[in-house]
Order: structure tokens, then C-alpha cells, then sequence
């Protein structure tokens, strides 16, 4: 097996490990490395069409658990801004080549760690957010545009969702019902445009049996780990990928 083989299945294998622990509610800024991370072995379209699938097995995972447990308000606010949002990054894709899309990528990725460590600096306790149905479709576009380019709107998601201090358990039900309902939504147009195919298709397949995986990592780290050191781990590996997908 040669170096970019051995390098290709690695970023794969530890791409769909890190989607079964993020769709196990542990680490929600992990979904943030895992494009990026296989964006660094193969082309960025690739793993784009790679990952899709992926994704899809987690929210299966994720719903079973969480089913019914999600906040069904927010998620019709969110989705009418996602559909329009998921046009727009599909016809981004359109004229971005490979080079582009790993910039694009690594700066979503830089961007989320920076807003992250100015929140946490800032150490802001504001009042309860009360959104209004626009703030919902302003966000929803926001995070149909970058899951289609990265597959990551999870932090956009979550900048909606935080602030209105949901249970950890409706918090992430209403995430995975989201993500379910955008990345259904994503798969005939990714198959279309030709970023999933019947080759990535394989490759997403033989990665798969390593989301239940994760999922199981997921839910022992949930018991055993403290999610605060764990995800400053994850934000400066995030941080560290997203600049070498810039200036590589």
C-alpha cells in the first residue's frame, strides 16, 4: 500500500469514526474537522461526495435516538431559508474548482474557530433569545450554503439554537432533524451535479460500518469524558486543518 492509499483510507476511516461521535451528541464542533480532514488526502469534490452518505448513516443513528425529541418550531423556521441556501451553495460548487473548494473550506473551518474563541473570550452571558420567523431564514440560508460547500453548518445551526437555551437533548434532536432533512434533501443534487457518484458511492460504503463506531465512541465519551478539554483538542485541529487547506 502506498503513502497516499495508506493516507486516503486513514482520513476516511477517521472522518466517518468522527461522524458517529458527533451524531452521538459528544463534541459538537467535531462535525467541523471531518471534510476538511479528508479534504487533505483527496480532492475536495470527492470528499464531498464521500462524506454525504456518511452523514446520512449518522442522522439514522441520531433519529432513532432522538426521535420526537426535537423543538418542531424551529425547524420550520430553519428549513425554508435551507432550501434556497442549498441552491445557492450548489451553484457555488458550479464554479469553484478543486483548488477553490479547499480554500473555501479551510476558511469556514478558520472562520468557526475564530468566532468561537472571540465568544469564549468575550465570556457573554446574554438574556434568552426570542427569535423572530426571519432571524430563522436568514440562518437556515446561511447553513444551506455551507453545508453544501463543506458540510458544515453546524456551527451556524448552533449560533441559532444556543442562545435560546434548550435542553441538551432538544438542542440536539432538533440539530439532527435539521441536518436528516438538509442532507435528504442534498443527495439527488449532489448525484445530478456529479459530486456523488457510484465511485464515491463504494468508498462511502466501505467506510460506513465505522459511523456506529463512532456513535458508540460518542456515547462512552458522553460518560466518561470531559467534553471541555476534548473539544479545545478538536478547535485547534480544526484551526490547524482549515490553514493548511488555505495556504497549501
Amino acid at each position: 500500500m502506498t503513502t497516499d492509499v495508506f493516507w486516503h483510507w486513514a482520513c476516511g476511516i477517521a472522518g466517518a469514526i468522527f461522524i458517529g461521535v458527533a451524531k452521538a451528541g459528544f463534541g459538537g464542533g467535531l462535525g467541523m474537522l471531518i471534510t476538511p480532514l479528508m479534504a487533505l488526502a483527496i480532492p475536495a469534490r470527492d470528499a464531498l461526495g464521500i462524506v454525504l452518505p456518511l452523514l446520512v448513516a449518522g442522522d439514522a443513528f441520531s433519529l432513532y435516538h432522538y426521535w420526537k425529541k426535537w423543538d418542531s418550531r424551529n425547524v420550520l423556521w430553519l428549513m425554508p431559508g435551507a432550501l434556497p441556501g442549498i441552491a445557492v451553495g450548489l451553484m457555488l460548487i458550479g464554479k469553484l474548482d478543486d483548488h477553490g473548494l479547499r480554500r473555501f473550506i479551510g476558511g469556514v473551518a478558520v472562520a468557526f474557530i475564530g468566532i468561537q474563541w472571540l465568544r469564549d473570550a468575550l465570556n457573554a452571558h446574554p438574556e434568552r433569545y426570542h427569535p423572530k420567523h426571519w432571524h430563522g431564514a436568514l440562518f437556515g440560508l446561511a447553513a444551506g450554503v455551507t453545508t453544501t460547500i463543506a458540510h458544515a453548518a453546524g456551527p451556524v445551526v448552533a449560533m441559532f439554537l444556543i442562545p435560546q437555551r434548550l435542553t441538551k437533548e432538544f438542542f440536539v434532536g432538533t440539530t439532527v432533524l435539521v441536518f436528516a432533512l438538509i442532507n435528504w434533501i442534498k443527495m439527488p443534487f449532489f448525484f445530478w451535479q456529479g459530486i456523488c457518484s457510484v465511485e464515491t458511492l463504494k468508498q462511502s460504503l466501505w467506510l460506513m460500518p465505522a459511523v456506529p463506531v463512532g456513535v458508540w465512541i460518542g456515547v462512552w465519551c458522553n460518560r466518561k469524558l470531559s467534553p471541555t478539554w476534548f473539544m479545545r483538542a478538536i478547535y485547534v485541529t480544526v484551526f490547524a486543518t482549515g490553514l493548511e487547506l488555505l495556504f497549501r
